[in-house]
């Protein structure tokens, strides 16, 4: 980077330097971005306080307190492979802004996509309630409420450090009254019944662990890993959901890259897997009616 700490350079110089650097260091984009250009311009202007569409932002000196703050989060980002959202504390999640920390996954389900475009596969009416199942920092759920505003919209999750942030992100998107968090696993502490269920459950096998990008190693664990090839928790969904869903009800999950082995283990079920123009892969939908009747592929 820059020869001194009092050196004076430009944000647009800081963003060049910063994305050869993170090139260099061999880091990985997954958690918002998919590239050291972006990665580095979302870590300066955050940093800065600066917005993305200022003109003048570029060519904006960096004051050397700044620059000893963007080098420290940079030489963590590049060194430590600390994900940004991290470092700044902030995601962006299907245009709007989170709150992001280590108490939860950094946001990042295709499931955005899906709710951005209004239509959600064989709901044919807007939702009056929803779920968001292991909701981690609550941005499916938050989005789901800004796109249907008349839902009454649950988030829930197992740890309460991950639903303490989804606390903090309801506050910040205003959704008190609206919004309600549950500590629950999986359905075991959740009475009510929706019309919809979206679900971003863990569901890495704890041996791909070993293999997996340093920076997904700063996110919890237990928001990752799952046993039974990943395919545990899924399972368990798919077996009690249908309790939980109203006549008509949809539950639409996220699995990843275990969508071969869920769909290997469930042949014959109807899983529509959806595709995304922005990338993405894993998400399926799936009937409360075609749950009950498929039940027993689910144990």
């Amino acid at each position: 980077m820059s020869d001194s700490p009092s050196a004076q350079i430009t944000v647009r110089q800081f963003i060049e330097q910063a994305s050869v650097r993170l090139d260099d260091a061999g880091a990985f984009y997954g958690h918002g971005t998919d590239n050291a250009w972006d990665d580095a311009v979302f870590l300066t202007l955050v940093t800065l306080g600066l917005e993305h569409d200022d003109p003048s932002a570029a060519e904006r000196l960096i004051a050397p307190e700044e620059l000893r703050l963007l080098e420290a989060r940079l030489a963590a980002r590049s060194d430590q492979r600390i994900p940004v959202a991290y470092l700044v504390g902030e995601a962006w999640f299907a245009g709007r802004r989170f709150l992001a920390d280590k108490r939860a996954l950094v946001p990042r389900s295709p499931i955005a996509e899906l709710l951005n475009g209004g239509g959600i596969p064989f709901l044919d009416h807007a939702p009056a309630a929803l779920l968001d199942l292991c909701c981690g920092g609550g941005s499916i759920g938050i989005t789901a409420a800004h796109e249907f505003p008349e839902a009454r919209v649950d988030l829930a999750d197992l740890s309460s450090e991950a639903l303490a942030l989804a606390a903090e992100n309801v506050a910040l998107h205003q959704m008190d009254g609206r919004v309600s968090l549950l500590q629950s696993d999986l359905f075991e502490s959740i009475p009510a019944a929706y019309d919809l269920i979206l679900t971003n459950p863990p569901y890495v096998a704890a041996e791909e662990m070993t293999d997996i990008p340093d920076e997904y190693r700063h996110e919890p664990e237990m928001g990752l890993v799952c046993d039974d090839d990943g395919l545990g928790l899924p399972l368990r969904i798919l077996r009690d959901a249908a309790e939980h869903l109203n006549p008509g009800g949809v539950l639409v999950m996220e699995v990843g890259y275990s969508h071969p082995q869920l769909s290997a283990r469930l042949t014959g079920v109807p899983l529509v897997w959806l595709e995304f123009d922005q990338g993405g892969e894993g998400v399926f939908a799936i009937t409360r009616a075609d749950l009950c009747r498929y039940r027993e592929h689910f144990i």
